[in-house]
């Protein structure tokens, strides 16, 4: 397909090094002191050459063909402060990382009385629990860009989170779990402000998956989310899983195959412990898991079904993955 010149907000980084595997030219406003969205390529990065940054105002001479919002405030707010009104009627896209909040069956979704939006959910339970209302949706399973040479070592019989500010999260996150489960099971935390409740601290994306391959096992304790990357990451480089029953994990995580999930949190201490007492076992859990990320959340897969919707939304035809 032709290259799309695509307009989209830093939101998620893991996310956006994904995407941008697409080879479209992208490109990520920025603003002074980088409030939210505005943060351009980030620190360090990893994106390849083909996703620029531009000043947010100076994104009204660009030659768009799609706008990517991701959150409420790129909708609603964002595009008509940077795009011109020309721009404003470009084909669109809302890309919806989140479980709908308060409530996971009363929540409309911002774009649901806007049939010009389509909608990409990342799970089926996302599109499921959200009233998208009139806008045609589908769903883009998740896919990670990490790198590839990166594999499971498992050596520290030590398991580990990676959420970025659990403790502020609360809840939701499954702080409160994991404050618990530590106490029963060695766990420790990576992330945004994980050194403030014990843990080894924020990790730049280029380095985090080698030091998570150190530990036995990924902990995923997300009370409501939707799949964690962190969980598809480990599964990614053959680590075995260990998380809540919850929202879209009970239908990748198979007991006893790629790992443990459990709503009874004396389980997942046991199914903890089991695999820090069996090394091997652990090793051919996530052997498992890696086959399973390959097959179902491979990045070719994953690019393969971005370039159909993009292209599709582009020219105004019904989408593929919404007709399946």
């Amino acid at each position: 397909m032709q290259k799309l010149n695509i307009l989209i907000w830093h939101i998620h980084g893991a996310y956006l090094t994904a995407i941008a595997q697409t080879e479209h030219n992208w490109f990520l406003p920025t603003k002074p002191g980088h409030p939210e969205g505005y943060a351009g390529r980030g620190v360090d990065s990893s994106l390849p050459d083909y996703v620029r940054e531009i000043p947010a105002d100076e994104i009204r001479k660009l030659d768009l063909d799609l706008i990517i919002f991701q959150t409420p405030q790129n909708y609603q707010t964002d595009q008509y402060e940077i795009l011109s009104p020309k721009q404003q009627q470009l084909p669109k896209i809302y890309l919806e990382h989140n479980t709908p909040e308060p409530h996971p069956t009363f929540s409309r979704h911002p774009v649901a009385d806007d049939p010009d939006v389509f909608l990409v959910h990342v799970t089926h339970y996302n599109r499921l629990m959200w009233d998208n209302g009139q806008a045609p949706s589908a769903v883009i399973e998740h896919s990670v860009a990490i790198d590839p040479a990166v594999r499971y070592r498992g050596h520290r019989a030590e398991g580990i989170v990676v959420v970025n500010e659990l403790q502020r999260r609360g809840r939701m996150a499954g702080f409160d779990l994991f404050e618990m489960l530590r106490e029963r099971v060695p766990l420790t935390v990576a992330g945004m402000k994980s050194a403030e409740i014990g843990g080894i601290g924020e990790i730049h994306y280029r380095y985090l998956h080698e030091r998570v391959a150190e530990y036995r096992f990924l902990f995923s304790p997300m009370r409501y989310s939707s799949l964690p990357l962190a969980v598809i990451e480990a599964m990614t480089i053959g680590m075995p899983i260990v998380a809540l029953a919850t929202t879209e994990l009970p239908t990748v995580i198979e007991n006893g195959v790629h790992g443990f999930v459990s709503g009874n949190p004396d389980e997942l201490a046991d199914r903890m412990q089991w695999l820090l007492d069996h090394p091997d076992e652990a090793r051919c859990m996530g052997d498992n898991a890696r086959e399973l990320a390959q097959s179902r959340f491979g990045l070719d897969r994953f690019v393969r079904d971005w370039n159909r919707v993009m292209n599709e939304v582009v020219s105004a035809t019904v989408p593929t993955l919404l007709r399946q």
